[in-house]
């Protein structure tokens, strides 16, 4: 396909028009969500098997995932008046959690739609579901369903709303061209995505071969081999502009992305120190999640962080032993904030090698697959920024496909 740049937003050829416009010309076919009133299924007559009954929280990558939904009996499910979903209705996704869409694929008869859900059914011969899937992830689609949520406290798109909304919709043949060329970069993510779970599958099978202690290793406390630091608050020294990095939960638990900077450095940080997160909610993420200190004179420690630092143990490898480690999380109750103390720090049992050399080989191997999946992860966000300028580009007319 050519592409012709357009200056225009859209062009004479399309038309921009409400959902309620689109249906009153037999557009959209249907219209309907699962606001089921009286007849709202009852906990106990959910089944194992039968008729899908689907809610918002089912969609996943623009499609349903049967295995997370629930199943009513083909005689319950027959009582139902309304939100009845067949193969090829686009989902949208209008109460509790709002925005997620999905395209219905199924050999079944109907599915039954629950009240955080509503279908559109498009008529295949003006209007591609495709292409309706992906401008409902349009920014201009998305700036119409927020702003009907700024104005209730009620987190809902209601149907009357929706069929305020206006869609561009370009000719047929356009149409089907766009939803192709997004549909090929949601695969390309795909693919990229099921390589990074396959390499972390394969990565966490070798750190359960690799870290598992063998006959002649040694088990220390980890008190016995490293010193520990506690961090600072930093609160009245955050400047945007400060030059040291604070290494807070946050940044941890994001991995570094999120940050906030500090005038004033309390507590230096060196080169290959072990930062740790002390503190968390009840089945929190960031209890015992690790960062290594790369360079020397930049990062400071704040408070509810600690810095374990030693020279007898290649810092790598002691790594990949704290972070997340079963004996930290032992500590969270699942019932409320769990707060690691020093000694519970420092307790911990660490198995060692005889030799650094061979620590540091362990801790070689767990890198060299770290460093694989970081560039994936890399590819993976190009792609997700390519997709996202793709759809503005090309669900607004900017660039034409002709």
């Amino acid at each position: 396909m050519e592409l012709e740049k357009r200056n225009k937003s859209f062009t004479e050829d399309w038309e921009l028009l409400k959902i309620q416009d689109l249906i009153d010309s037999n557009v959209i076919l249907g219209h309907l969500d699962g606001n089921h009133g009286a007849l709202y299924p009852k906990s106990n007559e959910f089944k194992s098997l039968g008729v899908p009954y689907i809610a918002a929280n089912d969609f996943k990558n623009g499609r349903v995932d049967f295995n997370k939904c629930k199943f009513l009996s083909k005689e319950r499910s027959a009582l139902f008046q309304k939100g009845i979903s067949k193969n090829g209705d686009v989902l949208f996704a209008h109460n509790a959690t709002v925005g997620p869409v999905a395209l219905l694929k199924t050999k079944l008869e109907y599915v039954i739609l629950s009240t955080t859900v509503t279908y559109f059914r498009c008529n295949e011969n003006n209007l591609s579901n495709s292409y309706l899937l992906y401008y409902f992830q349009s920014e201009h689609f998305i700036k119409q369903y927020s702003s009907v949520m700024s104005q209730s406290t009620r987190n809902q798109v209601p149907i009357s709303a929706q069929r305020k909304f206006n869609i561009l919709v370009p000719p047929l043949p356009e149409q089907k061209a766009i939803a192709q060329v997004l549909s090929d970069t949601d695969n390309l993510i795909q693919a990229i995505e099921q390589k990074i779970t396959k390499k972390r599958a394969i990565k966490q099978g070798a750190m359960q071969q690799l870290l598992t202690p063998k006959e002649d290793w040694e088990i220390k406390k980890l008190g016995t081999i490293a010193h520990f630091y506690n961090g600072k608050a930093h609160e009245q020294f955050i400047d945007a502009n400060g030059e040291f990095t604070v290494i807070n939960s946050k940044f941890i638990s994001r991995n570094g992305t999120v940050f906030k900077n500090s005038t004033e450095n309390l507590c230096p940080l060196k080169k290959g120190d072990i930062t740790m997160v002390m503190s968390d909610i009840p089945n929190g993420k960031a209890l015992a999640k690790c960062f290594v200190v790369p360079i020397d004179n930049k990062y400071t420690l704040n408070q509810r962080i600690c810095a374990i630092r030693t020279e007898d143990v290649d810092t790598k490898f002691l790594y990949f032993i704290l972070n997340r480690n079963k004996y930290y999380l032992a500590f969270d109750s699942g019932t409320g904030q769990t707060n690691l103390k020093k000694n519970d720090v420092l307790e911990c049992p660490i198995p060692l090698p005889k030799t650094k050399e061979e620590q540091t080989e362990i801790a070689t191997i767990l890198i060299d697959m770290n460093k694989e999946i970081a560039q994936l992860e890399q590819k993976l966000s190009k792609y997700i920024m390519l997709k996202q300028g793709l759809m503005q580009n090309l669900l607004m007319g900017k660039i034409r496909l002709v």
